[in-house]
């Protein structure tokens, strides 16, 4: 498979080679030659996902290159979209070569467990059939959130900080932000601890609860946390106590509690703020967390773990420290990109601050003028504009709304301007198509635990 070496390059990564260009050079190449290609993902009985495509015949002498583009995209919505059960409709010598891959001894074999084991407790397989013999779509979308009315909670989980608000019909009346580094904690107890006291000091502020709505980042499936990287050093045999922490919270605050991932909130954040919909959501703080809202107003019910996705096919693209692969979105949209890039940027970062700490002092210089500083937001900013297109051939979108604390103050800018600029050099049809913007300082701090509150709907 053609790496495409883009017309914008990183000023500190000139190796990078956008997934988007990649494929899109593929598709274009066995376009007049080509057999059909339909990539499944089973979730429930009731949601199922297609991707239909196109790769050369199996005796076509740029074959070989079928792998790598089929096995990208199937990584890609696996953790875009979620599932136990994949189908690949095609060549079977593609579909066994995938079977091998995402087998308990394969290279896949992080995503094997994961999606098997961890997020729907099934046992994960590849299905190798005819294309058409790949079952219809099933796309189970839902409205969600939008409900101010009454006094609310809202919260807002992150790998740094964690943010609640008391909300009283759609007006915050109190919000704090408290540091914390849940990622070091084995104890679950310490969770749920840091957890309750936030939502009592919010319900503190007024007169009654009516209902908590919440947002973290990690996978959760009706209020349970099937996997969260800020439970990730909770051994196995207490896992069982994550899974139950928002039942016991509910019970305690004896209110109607919700929560879902945090990158759907942040789409509905912008849906609710810009009342529009078809809106992207991409937070870069600790990693990146991504969400989605339709052209209907409904959330889909996908993954949308995007910082598990590849966005650079580079072979000796940076690891993400998680999953074990090359070039996923967390190692490019997030403090994660900041801190790997310092380095090259001449920043020494001092070892004994927090993670939190870490980024506010690059930013730090970043604001003082230091040049180095700038290209790690400058980098960053390229990263999203290619990112973007690659996101576009898997999603519908009119709006991308992008926050986190990676874009407070002047590095927002540079990463908006850089990701506009490649989107109007390289992709002018879908700078034609959708806007990106960053919400107000206020929206980025507060938006998300706001968003959150909404989610309960009160009888």
């Amino acid at each position: 498979m053609n790496l495409i070496s883009p017309k914008i390059t990183p000023p500190l990564d000139p190796d990078f080679r956008p997934a988007v260009l990649a494929n899109r050079y593929f598709k274009a190449d066995a376009d007049s030659v080509s057999v059909p290609l339909v990539i499944g993902l089973e979730r429930s009985e009731a949601e199922f996902s297609r991707f239909e495509t196109w790769v050369f015949p199996d005796d076509h002498p740029l074959a070989d290159s079928n792998f790598m583009y089929v096995e990208r995209l199937v990584k890609f919505l696996l953790w875009q979209r979620g599932g136990f059960r994949v189908y690949i409709g095609g060549s079977s010598k593609i579909g066994q070569c995938i079977q091998e891959y995402y087998s308990p001894g394969g290279q896949r074999s992080f995503d094997f467990h994961f999606m098997g084991e961890r997020v729907y407790e099934k046992t994960f397989e590849i299905i190798n059939c005819d294309p058409d013999e790949v079952p219809a779509s099933r796309e189970a979308g839902k409205p969600l959130g939008r409900n101010l009315n009454g006094s609310r909670i809202g919260f807002d989980l992150g790998a740094s900080d964690r943010k609640v608000s008391a909300v009283v019909d759609g007006e915050v009346i109190y919000s704090e932000e408290v540091v914390w580094e849940p990622r070091k904690h084995e104890d679950p107890d310490y969770h749920y601890h840091e957890i309750l006291e936030a939502l009592k000091t919010a319900a503190g502020k007024m007169s009654r609860v009516d209902a908590i709505g919440g947002s973290s980042a990690g996978i959760y499936i009706e209020n349970r946390p099937m996997v969260a990287s800020l439970f990730r050093k909770v051994p196995m045999e207490r896992f069982h106590k994550v899974k139950n922490m928002f039942q016991r919270i509910q019970d305690e605050m004896d209110v109607p509690l919700e929560i879902i991932n945090d990158g759907d909130v942040t789409a509905l954040a912008g849906s609710m703020s810009l009342e529009d919909n078809g809106i992207l959501g991409i937070a870069m703080g600790s990693s990146e967390a991504a969400g989605y809202v339709d052209l209907k107003g409904h959330i889909m019910g996908w993954l949308n773990e995007l910082a598990f996705a590849p966005v650079d096919y580079n072979p000796n693209a940076t690891v993400e420290e998680w999953s074990g692969d090359r070039g996923c979105g967390a190692s490019y949209f997030s403090q994660q990109c900041v801190f790997r890039m310092a380095p090259k940027a001449g920043i020494d970062i001092p070892t004994s601050l927090t993670d939190a700490d870490k980024l506010k002092f690059v930013q730090k210089e970043l604001e003082a003028g230091h040049t180095g500083a700038a290209k790690i937001w400058k980098s960053m900013g390229v990263y999203l504009g290619y990112g973007l297109a690659h996101y576009a051939d898997f999603y519908e979108i009119k709006h991308v709304l992008i926050l986190g604390r990676c874009t407070s103050g002047r590095g927002g800018d540079l990463i908006l301007e850089g990701a506009k600029k490649v989107l109007e050099t390289e992709f002018p049809e879908l700078n034609e198509r959708f806007a990106i913007q960053l919400p107000d300082e206020k929206s980025r701090l507060v938006g998300q635990s706001i968003a959150a509150a909404s989610f309960p709907v009160l009888n």
